[in-house]
């Protein structure tokens, strides 16, 4: 994980995510109309900052293109061309899309805007470590890294009031909500989590480890929400639609996700071995015996 160059295409990801569910606020409620602008720009913005990290050369990984000065140069013209026109345009014009509904603080709207807020600060934390090392070089101070244990932890940090909203985000009314009426599922589901997160890492592995179980805790939060939420609208019978749908399978599919990466991540093992024809290594519980070329 935590490439430079799938650093560059993975930023766009964060933004776009957050402008799609921004975008859901606006048709439903006329509201963040600026920020939704504002996200769209950002989001067009990080693609042509990755095309300009990649093909430009700058940044050494094995997934960058070869330097070549004259191409980097076009797209960095292009680039501030077009993000700082699009950003004198939103500061000139944007007043005249700007929302002036109020939302409740318990509702779909803030609750989106709330997971809005930590996608862009994810992407803040991916920029800043992906270009702070190129900027702290070009200015003479030196060479310094940032590795993985930055982007775990602060990943961490955001990630997981994330995903708290993202499973009950679904749940709560447009315009205003009362807590109390989804009070028993969120503790059957807060249950529910516990016992899966715990059970699982000991079921399939030797050791539990605290990463691993907050990672599944993570996935089986929002994978139940997103079930019992689908469960009681075919119980009641309202209406879904093609879009509801998708939502449903892109949250179970970022579930299954956070479950990959929390078990690739704390129970992977990887060796650098010598071997000739005929040795045999030993890892957990399998045997690699080198035969032949």
């Amino acid at each position: 994980f935590w490439d430079p160059v799938e650093n560059a295409s993975f930023m766009p990801w964060l933004v776009g995510t957050a402008l799609m569910h921004s975008l859901a606020v606006t048709e439903q409620r006329a509201s963040f109309k600026a920020w939704t602008l504002l996200l769209a720009i950002s989001a067009f913005s990080l693609c042509l900052l990755g095309t300009f990290l990649v093909r430009s050369g700058v940044l050494v990984s094995v997934h960058a293109f070869a330097s070549d000065p004259a191409r980097g140069m076009f797209i960095l013209a292009f680039m501030v061309l077009v993000i700082g026109g699009s950003l004198l345009l939103f500061a000139a014009r944007g007043h005249k899309v700007r929302s002036r509904v109020n939302n409740a603080l318990w509702s779909r709207e803030s609750l989106l805007l709330a997971n809005n807020v930590l996608l862009v600060a994810a992407m803040l934390v991916v920029l800043l470590g992906t270009l702070l090392p190129l900027v702290h070089k070009q200015l003479g101070l030196g060479s310094i890294s940032i590795g993985e244990p930055f982007f775990n932890t602060m990943f961490t940090w955001l990630m997981v009031p994330f995903a708290l909203l993202l499973g009950v985000g679904p749940l709560v009314r447009w315009g205003r909500d009362r807590p109390r009426k989804i009070r028993n599922l969120l503790i059957i589901a807060f249950i529910s989590t516990l016992v899966l997160s715990l059970l699982l890492p000991w079921l399939f592995e030797s050791k539990v480890v605290a990463m691993t179980v907050l990672g599944l805790a993570m996935a089986c939060w929002i994978a139940v929400l997103a079930i019992a939420e689908a469960a009681l609208r075919i119980s009641r019978g309202t209406k879904t639609t093609c879009s509801y749908w998708g939502m449903v399978a892109a949250h179970l599919g970022l579930a299954v996700t956070i479950v990959g990466i929390a078990f690739s991540q704390n129970y992977s093992v990887e060796r650098d071995v010598r071997m000739k024809s005929g040795d045999s290594v030993d890892i957990h519980e399998y045997r690699f015996t080198f035969r032949d070329v």
